[in-house]
């Protein structure tokens, strides 16, 4: 295989213009949310080692653009099977944090195994629906793989346990699937099937997640206890009026009302210093991204290509999309990151090894094979 003298001179450098905005915003979003810790305990601040995660995901990025994403998809089984080994690994010997142990550390450095399952059960799936004929919906049966795809790696998240990161897999695998095409009948019957199980989750659901689900339905239920994050999220939020109270000035990020607002609740932290104006931009930014994530699956040479730039923009979409309505109060609140704005250095590596993914189905589409 051989790359066309054109290949390099086309790669798409919209999505890495649109990312490092992006980070940019989150970087300095940030230092305003630890500004007040920083040189606390001797530390290196939060939004510096936020840095070093955007230059390790630009790595990580030029890697994923290097390899021919068909030889990914080849290798696809094999880069699932080494995920869940991981997630294996997570449950055996990972860290306890905060009553969950989602972390494996390896020398000096902590990584969240789950956040690399979202690539590689995207890529699995691809992998499946490429051995299959692309002409034919699927049925039922047809599922049952995928189905099993799926849930080894949830149930293994389950156990950390990670709620939000399981139900993510599987919005991702509903996202592929119906995209990949699946048979009418076969759709009403699962819709149906699903709808009836639903009310059974109650019953496995852990006392905590019981918890986030009451408070999501009525916050000021316990408005000091497990309605404090999101009471305080959309004060946050709303306080941000038009223009918002100005950089280094919200007074529930800056008083930390605001919990969790390096992570889970940055948008809230941006939202009340940068008011309504502040958050479109963001917002359009985004949507932006989005936008071409599904550009570039549209202009594909091969179905694999538009499946898997389609599955890479759908975990930009489906994280945004949830973080957002979190702390907006419209979503209840499972622990998603903001894409490129929380901290965090899995999620950054991941998202940009899929931006990467997205950037290399665009490229190649100037690639021929010999």
């Amino acid at each position: 295989m051989k790359i066309d003298r054109r290949g390099l001179s086309n790669i798409d450098w919209v999505l890495p213009v649109l990312v490092l905005l992006i980070c940019a915003i989150g970087i300095t979003n940030l230092y305003s949310a630890g500004a007040n810790l920083i040189g606390v305990g001797g530390g290196t601040a939060p939004w510096i080692k936020q840095v070093y995660w955007v230059g390790l995901g630009l790595v990580a990025m030029l890697a994923c653009l290097a390899v021919d994403y068909r030889l990914i998809i080849r290798f696809g089984y094999i880069l699932y099977g080494i995920s869940v080994l991981l997630l294996l690994a997570v449950l055996i010997y990972g860290d306890m944090t905060h009553g969950s142990q989602r972390w494996l550390a390896v020398g000096g450095f902590s990584f969240q195994p789950s956040e690399l399952v979202k690539l590689t059960l995207v890529i699995a799936l691809i992998k499946y629906v490429d051995d299959r004929n692309v002409g034919t919906s699927f049925t039922i049966p047809a599922l049952l793989i995928p189905f099993i795809i799926l849930m080894i790696p949830a149930f293994m998240i389950l156990k950390q346990p990670d709620l939000g990161t399981a139900f993510f897999l599987v919005l991702i695998f509903i996202s592929i699937i119906l995209f990949a095409g699946i048979e009418r009948r076969s759709f009403i019957k699962l819709s149906i099937a699903g709808m009836s199980v639903l009310p059974g989750l109650w019953f496995i659901m852990k006392d905590y997640q019981k918890n986030r689900l009451v408070t999501f339905l009525n916050p000021e239920r316990d408005p000091l206890g497990t309605g404090y994050h999101i009471i305080q999220s959309i004060i946050a939020v709303g306080s941000g009026g038009l223009l918002g109270k100005g950089y280094l000035k919200g007074t529930q990020s800056q008083l930390k009302f605001l919990p969790e607002q390096q992570t889970d609740f940055v948008f809230s932290v941006f939202a009340e210093e940068w008011g309504f104006l502040g958050v479109l931009i963001l917002l359009i930014l985004f949507f932006s991204l989005i936008l071409w994530g599904f550009h570039v699956a549209r202009r594909a040479r091969e179905f694999s290509g538009v499946l898997l730039a389609y599955g890479m923009t759908m975990i930009i979409f489906w994280g945004v999309f949830i973080n957002v309505g979190m702390v907006l109060g419209i979503l209840p609140v499972v622990g998603i990151p903001l894409p490129f704005m929380s901290y965090g250095g899995s999620c950054m590596v991941v998202l940009m090894m899929a931006v990467g993914l997205i950037m290399n189905v665009s490229m190649r589409r100037f690639v021929l094979q010999s």
